[in-house]
């Protein structure tokens, strides 16, 4: 090996600590719990085997043998001198850190040689950006009404209030019934209609003013005035506001609703 080497190798190992590792894995130690007279008798055998030594090349190495018969030293003499020189429980553990970290160094540095070496001829190229390649880009129709949405948050907000307010002031709406007329409904919206030619669902039953009741039944009445064919109805999208209006094909004014009310037969419901 030439003076101007940039690392030492000893028998194929790298620094002192990689050395140390081998020792380590090939005797199956804990490397919580070294036997350091054993470990530092072989690795000085490692260095005694050379038949040259380049000094200024091996200084690494010799400072770690020196390193661990200063440890091996320490670790001879009896507890009680021990103790009594030093207050460190362990003479090993700043050795054991230093290998653990040498180890961690060791996998990653490995890790990234084989991500080398999978991805070196791997060539990248960000996306175009569609304009440069004369694309026109669409605006979503379906997207999202902020304005609609922060109103459905408030509205459940005020539901989820008045769900969990003090319900002694509603006690009474459970002895109390409310019984609505599905043809009284239906009357109510072919009258709107017939006033207004055209009116929202919404109109008739306002969320904050119908009871649930009302707006149930008014709906049914709604189904069933389009099973007669007397009206049409009309809704862009899925929960989006319900227009109402008189269908043209049909004619005759509310005395032959009120005949056709006549022969039909329905359940009046009584709601809680």
């Amino acid at each position: 090996m030439a003076h101007d080497a940039p690392e030492l190798k000893i028998s194929q190992f790298e620094g002192p600590l990689d050395l140390l590792c081998h020792l380590i894995e090939k005797n199956k130690i804990d490397i919580y719990d070294i036997p350091i007279a054993e470990i530092t008798d072989q690795y000085i055998s490692y260095l005694s085997s050379l038949q040259e030594l380049n000094l200024e090349l091996a200084s690494d190495f010799l400072l770690m043998a020196s390193t661990l018969l200063h440890i091996k030293s320490r670790m001879l003499l009896p507890q009680r001198q021990r103790d009594s020189r030093d207050s460190e429980l362990d003479p090993r553990e700043e050795l054991v850190l230093r290998l653990l970290e040498y180890r961690r160094c060791r996998t990653l540095a490995a890790d990234l040689k084989n991500r080398h070496e999978q991805y070196r001829d791997t060539m990248l190229k960000l996306p175009e950006p569609p304009a440069r390649l004369d694309l026109n880009m669409q605006p979503d129709p379906g997207r999202l009404n902020w304005d609609l949405f922060l109103e459905a948050c408030d509205h459940m907000s005020r539901r989820n209030r008045a769900r969990f307010q003090d319900q002694r002031a509603g006690l009474t709406q459970i002895l109390r019934r409310e019984k609505v007329s599905l043809k009284d409904k239906m009357r109510q919206i072919w009258r709107a209609i017939a006033a207004k030619s055209r009116v929202f669902f919404s109109e008739l039953y306002p969320a904050g003013q119908a009871s649930r009741a009302e707006q149930v039944t008014g709906f049914l009445a709604l189904l069933e005035l389009l099973r007669l064919n007397r009206i049409r109805v009309r809704q862009e999208h899925a929960f989006d506001v319900i227009m109402i209006e008189k269908n043209p094909v049909q004619t005759g004014d509310e005395a032959i609703l009120e005949s056709n009310l006549a022969t039909l037969e329905v359940e009046e419901k009584a709601y809680d």
